[in-house]
């Protein structure tokens, strides 16, 4: 199946501003050939677009950076300009669940099944449902994402906003299987950020043991959710 190409239904519209005319050229546009829809909605008004994209241009950047692209667009139908918001993050459940807080519909943004491996198990569909709808539990203080065909992964560590959470900082890994091209997502606490960082540390470098797992929570407070900003890669990391 061909794959989609990205419509952001802006062709009648100006930038609202020179400074979102700039961003979006350097964030967008000079970049469009390589974004491809991995889920998209569009309000019924013509308001407002939400795209989930993966940025094939990523690969050949810094290394680790994230390749999934949240972008929400919105327009002024009257003056015929738009402005918009975007977020570099490391898995699509994520860049879900940061558009469904900037009022994307949540039913309306699942990801196309056409693109990308789907997921293998129903333990990765259940935690994939947990990332979008968890809001802002926890944040995302690093990601690493790795598309060497011999060891697709994505690690993200989160710490907890509520500082009372049971394994308040939390890695979600997701690996791709490239034979059988499905892919997993599982969860791991940890006590300190260092033993976090750690873990991914060393399951990008193929030396990491199991993830340990996630302490019952004694509240109503739940595990893995939305980042508040785009991870960042610490210094000195690499591939």
């Amino acid at each position: 199946m061909p794959t989609p190409e990205l419509d952001l239904r802006v062709d009648d519209f100006e930038p609202a501003d020179h400074q979102v005319e700039k961003a979006f050229l350097y964030a967008i546009s000079l970049n469009q050939d390589m974004l491809t829809p991995l889920a998209e909605y569009h309000s019924p008004g013509g308001g407002n677009s939400f795209y989930v994209l993966h940025d094939g241009s990523a690969t050949w950047g810094i290394p680790g950076e994230p390749q999934i692209v949240a972008l929400h667009v919105q327009r002024d139908l009257s003056k015929k300009a738009f402005r918009f918001e975007h977020a570099p993050l490391p898995l699509p459940s994520m860049a879900q669940s940061w558009l469904i807080h900037r009022g994307c519909p949540p039913d309306a943004i699942g990801l196309n099944p056409d693109v990308g491996p789907p997921p293998a198990d129903e333990p990765t569909r259940a935690l994939e449902r947990r990332l979008m709808g968890d809001g802002d539990h926890y944040a995302c203080g690093y990601s690493y994402t790795s598309d060497s065909t011999e060891d697709m992964v994505t690690v993200a560590a989160l710490r907890a906003m509520d500082e009372r959470a049971p394994s308040p900082y939390r890695v979600v890994v997701e690996e791709v299987d490239t034979e059988a091209w499905t892919h997993t997502l599982r969860e791991g606490g940890f006590a300190t950020v260092e033993d976090a960082l750690q873990w991914c540390e060393d399951r990008i470098s193929g030396t990491a043991g199991p993830l340990p797992p996630v302490r019952p929570a004694a509240s109503s407070t739940r595990p893995a959710a939305l980042p508040k900003a785009p991870a960042q890669r610490p210094p000195g990391r690499s591939r």
